[in-house]
This record gives structure tokens, sequence and C-alpha cells, in this order.
């Protein structure tokens, strides 16, 4: 039988939200008679903690479908036995790397990946706590359909399952490593009160984003395009596309991937910076690994604590950051690109070496641009005033430690990626990390 990790990592309450992929792990077995194991990564306080538990402990008992809801002392105690199987060097450090203190985009789903091997499962589903799924004559519109229906296929035996095939027929004997949809509703990144106050400032702000190289009229139309996903249309019926998906097109919200990809290659491992989860991504595409895009978009939605000014600030760091790493991840994008089919061992796998290779290059890549970017970061909300002025002076006070964390984070990455294929061996053997939701009602799990 087909065994799958459906994950939904999260650090806000979202009992709601658990209920929901419980419904989407039910369709999948039942649709696709496979094995879905609906994991919970949960890194939130106490009170919610307790409230998501009551949650799963309510979840109705569904034949093909395996709960299992991990707080993080669980993956603390996981992850040490896995690090220790795998002989890596500096244990400390790695497991401080995949579960850190701070908020971490990337270590939460490598924290799935590694689970997901240790399931024995074949692909990995991710879902996020800030979001629900779109409905159609009263029923959900659940993207596992589409994922379960291509994912780790021949792309040649997929072409007759999609709408439209845009891939390249070289690509065909390759199997479909990849598939993904975008997010309808608010915007990804909190940057629309940016664009209401002053559109010019917009412009400069989210234009940090865009690579440089790009034409001006292209520029413009990235800049307006950025971070609005699939806009604000319902869902009325299937779309799909068979290609090497673009990673501008797809949201981690959304997203699939084979364990031929996750199992080599890990995300960023990068603190407070939001975005550090799409490296997979650029990867899967400059490789030239298929995908499948469909239009199952998911709802994305801003939580309150987000609109508070402690949440701001915490956003705008957040925000900071991921520009900051714009040019570290930049300059590994361009290596991969120009790489290709050169990433792929004979057998069509990724080569983690030749990535960890280009991740330490790009841990290289000198500071001025950081710094640039951090100017018009600081010009651009002093324009804005009220407490964007509040967010450059916390800015301003901590621009050399920035700076030095979007180099150091780079490093971590290599580090991490040097380890990840002993790491994900030893899960593979480690086994299953912990209770099912059954017996979580009777211990701390």
């Amino acid at each position: 039988m087909r065994r799958v990790c459906l994950t939904l990592p999260t650090n806000r309450p979202c009992a709601a939200t658990i209920r929901a992929v419980a419904e989407e792990a039910a369709y999948g077995a039942r649709r696709f008679g496979a094995e879905v194991h609906l994991l919970v990564l949960d890194s939130c306080d106490a009170p919610a903690l307790a409230g998501h538990r009551e949650a799963v402990a309510a979840l109705p008992a569904v034949p093909g479908v395996v709960v299992h809801h991990l707080d993080e002392d669980a993956q603390r105690t996981f992850l040490r036995e896995v690090i220790t199987r795998s002989g890596a060097a500096a244990p400390g450090r790695l497991l401080e790397l995949m579960l850190p203190s701070r908020v971490s985009y990337g270590a939460c789903t490598n924290r799935a990946f590694l689970i997901a091997e240790a399931l024995g499962c074949t692909s990995v589903h991710r879902r996020d706590s800030d979001s629900r799924y779109q409905y159609l004559d009263g029923e959900p519109v659940f993207p596992l359909h589409h994922e379960l229906t291509s994912l780790g296929r021949p792309a040649a035996d997929v072409s007759a399952l999609v709408t439209r095939s845009r891939l390249d027929p070289a690509c065909a004997d390759r199997p479909v490593a990849l598939v993904g949809g975008s997010f309808v509703g608010e915007m990804s990144v909190d940057v629309e009160e940016i664009r209401r106050l002053d559109p010019s400032v917009y412009e400069d702000v989210v234009g940090l984003s865009v690579p440089a190289g790009h034409p001006e009229i292209w520029r413009r139309n990235l800049i307006a395009e950025s971070f609005r996903g699939a806009g604000t249309a319902a869902f009325t019926g299937d779309l799909t596309t068979l290609t090497s998906v673009s990673p501008l097109r797809v949201d981690m919200c959304n997203i699939a991937l084979d364990r031929e990809v996750y199992a080599r290659v890990p995300l960023p491992p990068a603190t407070d910076t939001i975005g550090s989860d799409y490296f997979l991504l650029h990867l899967v595409h400059d490789a030239r690994l298929p995908g499948v895009l469909h239009n199952r978009h998911i709802v994305n939605f801003h939580t309150r604590e987000r609109r508070s000014d402690e949440g701001f600030l915490a956003y705008q760091l957040r925000f900071a950051k991921f520009l900051l790493s714009g040019p570290h991840l930049d300059a590994v994008y361009a290596a991969t690109k120009q790489a290709g089919d050169a990433l792929l061992d004979p057998d069509g796998h990724v080569r983690a070496a030749a990535v960890a290779g280009l991740i330490g290059d790009g841990a290289r890549v000198a500071p001025d641009e950081g710094a640039r970017r951090l100017d018009v970061l600081d010009r651009s909300y002093r324009t804005l005033g009220g407490r964007y002025t509040t967010a450059a002076d916390a800015l301003t006070a901590r621009r050399a430690p920035l700076l030095d964390d979007a180099r150091r984070d780079m490093e971590d990455f290599a580090v991490l990626t040097d380890a990840w294929e002993d790491l994900t061996r030893a899960s593979r053997a480690q086994g299953r990390p912990g209770p099912t939701h059954r017996e979580a009602a009777r211990c701390t799990a």
C-alpha cells in the first residue's frame, strides 16, 4: 500500500485546520487507497497545545489514516535519536538547525521530511495553519487529489491525466517530482498596507525581492504579481498542467514533493526568515524534474496576531531577513539554473554533493547588496512613518547582526546539506517517532 505523509506544522491555535486537514487525509485514503499519515508538528504554547490534543483525540477513526501529533519534546527526542544513529559530526549544531528556538519555516518542514522517512512514506504533502480549503457545490476542494494522482509517476504516463502538457519531451521519462497549486485570498506576504500608503514605496520595497538583471518591463510585472498567488477567483473546475513548475506559481501551503527530492537535499534552516522553505521548488525547476501545476488553490488568511504591534514588528524582521537572504540564494539559483541536468546523476536523482557545493558558494557572496537593501528599507519605512518608523529603528539597531545572520544562515544550510543524506538514512532505519493519536490521549507526544 502506498504510504504518504500529509503534514501540518503549526505554532498557533488551529483546531479547525486540524479537523479540515484530517478530512483531506480521509479523502486520500478513501479515494486512492493510500495509507495517509497525518502529521501535526506542534510548536505551540501549553494552552494551544492542550486544545490541539483535544481536537486530535476527537478525530474519528478512519481506515487508512494514521494521525501523529508531536509536540516539540517528542520531536526533539526523535531528532536526537536520528542524529546519534547517523553518526554525523557536530550533533548539537545539527539538533539546533533541525529544531531552533526561533521560528523557522524551513526547519519545521525538514522535520516533516525526516519523520516521513521514519514512517516509510514516499511523499510529503504540506499545508499551513493560516489557510483553509475552497468549496465547490458544498464539498471541499482537496489538493491531495492531484498530488496522489500524479506524484512519483513517469511524466509520460501523467500526460494523459492532465488538462494540458507543456513539458519538454526530453523529460518525459522522468517521474513527477512536485505537484502544487497556489492560494487565493490575502497576500502571502503582509505588504498590502504599504501599497495603500504609498504605491511608489511599495515598488521600491517589493522590488528588492526581484533578482537583478530582469528587463524593466518584466521587473514591473513581477512586482505587480509578487505575493498575490492566484488572486481572488473562486474554484469552478480543475485545470492541470504537466510542466516544469515555476516556483512563482505555487505556495508552500499547497505543495507535495516526492521523497527522491527531499531525501537528498533539505530546506534552509534559517530562523525568522519568511520564504526560507522554497529552495526545493527552485531545485526541482532548475534540474528539469517534471511537475504538475493545478488550480485547487488554498484560501490564505492573516491571523489577528499578525495585526498586533508586536506581531507587526516580528513580521517586519522576518521580511527583512527574507530580503537579505536574497543575494545569497539568488547566486545559488543562478548556478543551479546554469547546471540544469548536471544536477542529476545518471539515474535521474539529485546529486546532493553538487548542490551543497553551490550553497557553500552562496554563503561567500559579499554583503554589499544586503547593505543596500537595508538602506532602501530604512528610507522607505521612514517615508511611510508611524509604526514603520519604529520598524526602521529596530532594523537599524540590528543592522550588523542581520547582515551576519544572512551569511551564517547559508553556512548552516551547507552544513545541514552535507549531513542530510546520513540523517534521512538514519531516520528511515529509526522507525515511527512516537505514538499515534489513539495512544496520545494517554501520553505526552
